[in-house]
């Protein structure tokens, strides 16, 4: 298995958009359909710590209906029950984020993938 992983949601244009640079740019990513096999507590875990981020709702589709409905905003949501949220609902996973080794990206926009290589 490579060490270069897109997580992918094929109906996204900047997954699509993402998916495409990394292969003109002559790299080859396993993509992970997310929403066909959802990341589990510990590997969402392991993702905040590659993309350097301190708060989950970083990694989060914040403008969902789901995030406003389940009041995720509300400070009272540690990180640990974002991350079970997120295990549950990987639809509010932000994408694409591009996984090299021990470092993530989110590509939004597709270009901030590039840093990573």
């Amino acid at each position: 298995m490579s060490t270069l992983q897109i997580l992918h949601n094929p109906r996204c244009s900047k997954s699509r958009q993402t998916l495409q640079l990394l292969q003109d740019n002559g790299h080859t990513p396993d993509i992970v359909e997310y929403l066909k096999t959802p990341l589990s507590i510990n590997e969402l875990s392991m993702l905040v710590e590659k993309l350097g981020i301190n708060d989950v709702r970083q990694m989060m589709r914040t403008k969902e209906a789901l995030y406003k409905a389940l009041d995720l905003a509300n400070p009272a949501h540690d990180n640990d029950s974002l991350l079970n949220v997120l295990a549950e609902h990987p639809a509010l996973i932000e994408r694409p984020i591009v996984i090299n080794g021990e470092q993530a990206a989110i590509g939004r926009p597709p270009e901030n993938v590039l840093a990573l290589f």
